[in-house]
């Protein structure tokens, strides 16, 4: 099998394991369904992962590596001398996608996290890092609010990220459960427009 081909195998293997374990779960998700979802012999996929489980933290590194990207994308185009204005918008616009998707799966990682978290050390491990990753970039922002004087300075920026975390996963639950993005809305509203901002 050549380079160019194994490459293809792998990739399509990884974008058909995001689109199923967000529609349809870890446990929902067999192998077949992979490898028929990405016109691969089913053979062929335990040429790339050892386990579905290994497969699993493979889809939650490829599920960073994508938000990432999309974090970088954002962030580019929510230019402000405000960090905590840039934040906003940066959410404004994830909700935004989030309200154009017909199928709103939430959140990957989180999906993971309450399926699978207290069963696979692997992907507990891998969610973790993402978490992690996310955790740096978001305090960062709140950081230099603080130093500009936007955001509130009487609690630390990595806790304040912590409950954004917690509160973001939730609301994205909500918004399955009920089919709308109004409690994404209500979040990014609360947080970022009245919780982290500096009293006068």
């Amino acid at each position: 099998m050549n380079a160019r081909r194994t490459e293809d195998f792998h990739e399509k293997l990884l974008e058909a394991g995001v689109t199923l374990f967000a529609e349809q779960g870890f446990h929902g998700t067999g192998v077949k369904d992979i490898v028929d979802r990405a016109g691969i012999p089913k053979g062929s996929f335990y040429n790339y992962f050892e386990s579905k489980e290994a497969f699993g933290a493979a889809i939650l590194r490829y599920y960073a590596d994508e938000q990432a990207a999309g974090w970088e994308q954002y962030s580019r185009t929510a230019d402000s001398p405000d960090p905590l204005l840039a934040l906003r918008t940066i959410y404004e616009r994830i909700v935004a996608d989030y309200e154009a998707c017909e199928d709103r799966c939430g959140c990957l990682l989180g999906n993971f996290a309450g399926e699978i978290a207290q069963s696979s050390e692997l992907c507990r491990d891998a969610a973790r890092q993402t978490v992690d990753e996310w955790r740096v970039g978001f305090t960062d922002y709140l950081v230099r609010g603080q130093d500009f004087g936007s955001v509130r300075r009487d609690l630390p920026a990595h806790a304040m990220a912590d409950f954004f975390w917690n509160a973001w996963e939730g609301s994205l639950l909500r918004m399955k459960l009920e089919d709308s993005v109004e409690p994404l809305k209500a979040c990014v509203h609360l947080m970022l427009n009245l919780f982290f901002r500096a009293v006068p």
